[in-house]
């Protein structure tokens, strides 16, 4: 909590209550401490107090290094609460803050680090992919902050895709990756399975359907229904053709790869309940640079595309009646 936000606290009682509350503790303690010097202990003798049978207290009182030992800790807590917050919104006469000194340490890294980063963003991601210093960089970055997910090797697990095998739902060019690492993604596919889309059996039909078109097994008889089914359904996502739409996040249904499980109860669970997943965003909390090299790391796992090339300009054709010197270049520049 920063202390120095009046708005953690929803009026001036609460911060009065916490500044009360603290001091009292406090006091308390170096009350009950001072109240020790004048009880009368008969060292050497019992109390009376016993447990398990043979264990019982004496009438000794504190060692006095003890005693002061805990003086100090009660000095030590009100200079500490003079230098630093700990007294409702008051924030100590150092002015320190969480906040204050994260954005310290992270100027500090950047200044340090910085330009190591940097050195690569004016390089291409197929080429910061080659260079083992930047694999390395990329590496560190993505165990920190994706293999919760995609696992250590990438390799992905149930609901989170894997990152090698060339699969992608939103397209894997350096484009599409830095773009969905910056940006994240939203991936939902809405629930079908209810009237008056279709009813159970309609729903398992289609999912036979769709099973059929990646060879897993199928009924046939329901393949046949869930054919006439799949264009009303799903076509309008996932094409006529159930290779599905990168541009969208549609997925391709005849690859014989299935993010969230492959088995006929857990399709028809999702096409009854449908699914949502989601990939956060990371553009504005790691940055450009650590995003073009882990965009490069995530590239060079072994799936990256090469980047789409723009095509090239049409040649306008020379008017018909124009002398054939000047229709040369152009017939050289189509070859």
């Amino acid at each position: 909590m920063d202390f120095n936000n009046t708005s953690d606290f929803v009026s001036g009682f609460w911060n009065m209550f916490v500044i009360g509350l603290v001091l009292v503790s406090i006091l308390w303690c170096a009350w009950f401490l001072w109240i020790q010097g004048s009880v009368k202990f008969n060292p050497g003798e019992v109390t009376g107090h016993k447990w398990d049978e043979t264990l019982e207290e004496y009438s000794n009182p504190l060692p006095n290094w003890w005693r002061w030992m805990f003086y100090l800790t009660v000095l030590f807590s009100l200079v500490y609460l003079a230098l630093y917050p700990g007294l409702g919104n008051v924030s100590g006469s150092f002015g320190w803050t969480m906040r204050g000194q994260y954005d310290a340490e992270m100027k500090a890294a950047e200044a340090q680090y910085g330009p190591k980063f940097n050195q690569f963003l004016k390089q291409d991601v197929m080429t910061v992919a080659k260079n083992q210093e930047a694999k390395e960089m990329g590496g560190r970055l993505f165990q920190t902050y994706c293999a919760q997910c995609h696992g250590g090797d990438a390799g992905g697990t149930t609901s989170f895709p894997n990152l090698k095998d060339g699969d992608w739902l939103w397209g894997g060019t350096p484009e599409k990756i830095k773009e969905t690492l910056v940006n994240g993604r939203m991936g939902i596919m809405t629930p079908m399975g209810t009237k008056p889309d279709m009813d159970g059996e309609q729903v398992k039909d289609v999912v036979h359907y769709v099973r059929s078109l990646s060879g897993l097994t199928a009924d046939s008889a329901r393949v046949q229904r869930g054919a006439e089914l799949y264009p009303q359904a799903c076509a309008a996502c996932h094409q006529a053709d159930g290779k599905g739409m990168q541009a969208a996040g549609y997925p391709n249904l005849t690859d014989k790869i299935w993010l969230h499980g492959s088995s006929e109860a857990k399709m028809i669970e999702i096409v009854t309940k449908g699914v949502q997943n989601q990939m956060p965003p990371f553009g504005e909390f790691l940055g450009e640079a650590k995003i073009h090299l882990l965009t490069a790391y995530v590239w060079g796992l072994g799936g990256g595309v090469p980047p789409e090339v723009a095509a090239p300009a049409a040649v306008e054709a020379p008017p018909a009646d124009a002398p054939a010197a000047e229709a040369a270049p152009a017939a050289e520049q189509k070859q």
